[in-house]
Formats: C-alpha cells, structure tokens, sequence
C-alpha cells in the first residue's frame, strides 16, 4: 500500500500494513463466508496466519469449511505469502499431496503485486472454487464439524480447530481462530 499525491508515494511498513490487515480480517469480510487471522498473538513479527473459506453455493464445496495457512515472510508485501490448505480439498491450483496453493497454477500469486491481500488471495480461491474446472470435482470425505453456541469445532484425524464467533460493537463478527491441543492418538470418526 502506498499513500501520496501527485506522483509521489510513501511505501506503508510491513507491519503497519499486516495490523490493518488484521483489524480488517477480525471484523469479518463480506458476507461472512471468507475470514482470517493471526495464529499467535505473541508474535511480534506477524508470520503465521489462519484463514477459513466457507465453500461456495451450487458447488462440491457448499457447506464445507475449508482451514488454510498464509506464511507473511520478511518481505511480504512484496513477495507473497505461502499458501497452504489444512483441510483436504481437490482443486487444480492446490498440491493434492501437500495442500499448498501452487502459484504458477493461482493467478493471483503468479502475478502478485504488492497492494494485493491476505483477504484477496481468501476471496479468490473462493471464486477459483465456483469456476467451471473445480465446482464439480469430485472431493476428499468431509471431516466433522460442530456448533456449540458461538464456537465451531472442527474435527479432523489429528487435529482439532475451533472458530469462536464474537459479536462486536457496530454488529460485525468477529471470528478467532485457535487451534486445540493435538490429541495423543489420531481421532475416531463421529
């Protein structure tokens, strides 16, 4: 992000930038489907981030809840973030083995510029989804999740992951991410 007028420009720091980022993904993006986060609040250099897709309408994603991680290294915004899907998904940007979004195969990364976001990459994939080559790939068995009050519990073979709902003051939502302790054996299905 840069700010100036009449051809010259102040190029925003990193971590100025990735605060507004922040703010901007704890109120909630749109219509709710798209959200992201810090994992560590205590990190001071603002590296490992959470982000949560709600798979689109009329496709093989409606009603899943999709977990990524976005990596911010040293020179984000410059360079973007790495991008890798925790839940199982099958599209044809993203690794099969390993859920990283491959930036020759996701535009956005490919041609990355430095005013792009965090909450850009999010809502992209989210439309990359609903595109005609992966609405309606067949996908991996959905893992279980739960409603408790505020709280999504997400259960997978070894992790679990919750999504606390809060409600703020100007009537958006604030979601939070955390990850819950890994059980000491891999979990049963429900």
């Amino acid at each position: 992000m840069t700010l100036g007028s009449g051809g010259s420009s102040v190029v925003v720091p990193r971590n100025f930038r990735l605060l507004e980022e922040l703010e901007r993904g704890e109120k909630g993006i749109g219509d709710g489907t798209v959200s992201y986060g810090m994992d560590d609040g205590d990190d001071i250099y603002m590296r490992s981030w959470t982000g949560t897709i709600i798979g689109p309408h009329n496709t093989v994603h409606e009603g899943r809840i999709y977990q990524l991680k976005l990596f911010c290294d040293k020179d984000y915004p410059e360079k973007p973030p790495s991008v890798r899907f925790h839940s199982r998904i099958n599209m044809t940007c993203v690794n099969h083995e390993t859920g990283v979004v491959e930036p020759k195969k996701f535009g956005l990364l490919a041609n990355w510029q430095r005013e792009y976001t965090m909450e850009d990459i999010l809502t992209q994939l989210k439309k990359e989804m609903a595109a005609p080559h992966n609405r309606k790939l067949v996908q991996p068995p959905e893992v279980n999740m739960i409603k408790l009050g505020s709280f999504w519990l997400q259960i997978t073979k070894f992790m679990l992951w919750g999504i606390r709902e809060e409600r703020r003051p100007g009537g958006y939502i604030r979601r939070r991410h955390c990850r819950l302790q890994a059980p000491p054996q891999p979990l049963q299905a429900l």
